[in-house]
């Protein structure tokens, strides 16, 4: 990855986010092990224990009651001579099947990429190796026979692990990529330790980028659990629907041997004119690497990804940390012209809704042309709830993190049909040529309306349009003193159906 270079932007803690994990003081990227474990939500990630740009790749540890409070713990597996600690997954071998525990006390697997160095006598593959736990995740110990699965080839990352349960025979599928051929690899162990190829999955869709991390679950449509249905997501860098890192979805089948998708788009396929039809996890510039937990309460599926964007990584302005995740979502499927669709939802832990400072609403009026503060909701880390009605307006939406001469633009292009987030003006952006920017997502109407909920935090916005249908993730670095919360449309006026604003900060 590239090196940080000076810009004319100072570095700053204030961007720290309230509701979005960040390391206290140094860098991360991909989550990784995702897992609840003896109650608590472990999140592991790509960190680089230290500096505040990538490099030294091992995996940090952070864990949660409640998916909005984080504790920062030690390093978990640490990079060293031979190899970087690569992404990964961790399982609980609640039956040992590994044998590295006891059935008293079973295992914490985790299986994660070796990127094999120069001291290494396989420098330059990447293959796949075990660690295991017996406290619970806070200490490590790598397996002496690593790696488990090789290929001798240089891309190969990223394993995803799961229990599958069929009806004649259960076994652990490991889902990995060799990410410069587009192709989701399937494999199978009864022992986390030898394992067998099933088959593979792509190219398909977007291929304008190298792939990477994928998962594989199963889920219910329209919370039927006699109709279930196979998600693929596989991230890809670049090649997202607004030029940046961005991760694509996969509905199917999976038979326990070979995954079939239903959603592949074929004509076009992989030359940038089908984008719109194909299945995003969010149409933002920044939200990458997005897996699953494992074990989550009450079968939720839930994720987590990256909130940043390998094109000015290492070069957001935020000291001494870099990179913050997103909040965790939980997914479900539900039927949408004929066809399953992820639908995406903030996920909190139960009971674990922060405690506002203040509420603000607004009732249903017209919002004449131009710009127009609401006093009474400023604010930096909020909720903002509102269902729109474009009516005469080109355009129509809010105006978040203002003051008046800078703020991000998040709105309705009512002629072309477009959710869109202007960060053109929002703040900092001259740190890295690509992030100003005007990004957009196809979104239609319900009745002539648009319904949006944006969680607006110290430095990012995720919008989830239309209950969820559709997600727009971004980075913005405004100023502290940036706290307005305005209604604008041009071209004519609109409606403001209903507008609530919860305040945390």
């Amino acid at each position: 990855m590239s090196a940080p270079t000076t810009t004319t932007t100072e570095l700053r803690d204030d961007f720290r986010p309230a509701f979005h994990y960040a390391a206290q003081d140094t860098w991360l990227n991909d989550p990784n092990g995702l897992i609840f474990h003896d109650g608590l939500y472990h999140l592991y990630y790509q960190n680089n224990p230290l500096n505040s740009v990538w490099g030294n790749m091992s995996w940090g540890h952070a864990t949660s009651t409640d998916l909005l409070n984080w504790t920062e713990h030690p390093v978990a597996i640490r990079f060293d001579e031979h190899e970087d600690i690569f992404s990964g997954s961790i399982v609980f071998d609640r039956h040992n099947t590994s044998g590295f525990g006891t059935a008293e006390q079973p295992p914490l697997v985790a299986l994660y990429t070796s990127a094999y160095k120069l001291a290494s006598a396989l420098h330059g593959t990447q293959a796949q190796s075990l660690a295991y736990s017996l406290d619970g995740g806070y200490s490590w110990r790598k397996h002496a026979q690593n790696p488990v699965l090789t290929r001798n080839t240089p891309n190969f990352r990223d394993p995803k692990v799961f229990w599958y349960q069929g009806q004649n025979e259960s076994y652990w599928v490991m889902v990995t990529v060799e990410a410069l051929e587009y192709r989701v690899l399937l494999h199978k162990s009864a022992d986390l330790l030898n394992w067998t190829e099933l088959s593979s999955f792509g190219p398909a869709n977007a291929t304008g980028g190298i792939w990477e991390c994928p998962d594989l679950f199963a889920m219910p449509v329209d919370g039927d659990p006699e109709n279930l249905k196979w998600v693929l997501t596989v991230n890809l860098n670049p090649g997202g629907p607004n030029n940046g890192s961005a991760g694509q979805y996969f509905v199917g089948d999976f038979d326990g041997t070979t995954f079939v998708s239903h959603s592949t788009v074929t004509e076009g396929m992989g030359d940038g004119t089908r984008e719109h039809d194909y299945q995003w996890l969010d149409w933002g510039r920044d939200y990458y690497a997005a897996v699953s937990f494992s074990d989550a309460p009450d079968d939720r599926r839930l994720m987590i990804g990256w909130m940043n964007n390998w094109d000015y990584a290492n070069q957001i302005p935020t000291a001494p940390w870099r990179s913050p995740m997103s909040l965790a979502r939980e997914l479900t499927l539900r039927t949408v012209d004929g066809q399953p669709r992820l639908i995406q939802q903030v996920a909190f832990g139960s009971g674990a809704e922060p405690e506002p400072v203040s509420t603000f609403t607004l009732p249903a009026r017209e919002i004449p042309e131009g710009t127009e503060v609401l006093d009474g909701a400023a604010g930096t880390v909020q909720r903002i709830e509102f269902s729109l009605a474009p009516d005469s307006a080109g355009e129509a939406g809010v105006v978040v993190r203002g003051n008046g001469t800078e703020g991000t633009r998040i709105g309705i292009d009512a002629q072309r049909g477009m959710l869109f987030v202007d960060r053109r003006e929002s703040g900092a952006t001259d740190f890295h040529e690509s992030f100003a920017s005007l990004d957009v997502a196809p979104l239609r109407s319900l009745d002539g309306s648009y319904e949006l909920v944006i969680h607006v935090d110290r430095c990012s916005v995720e919008v989830f349009a239309q209950a969820g249908l559709l997600t727009m993730t971004q980075l913005v670095f405004p100023s502290a003193a940036s706290r307005e919360l305005s209604l604008f449309a041009a071209g004519g006026t609109a409606t403001i159906n209903n507008l609530t604003v919860t305040t945390y900060a």
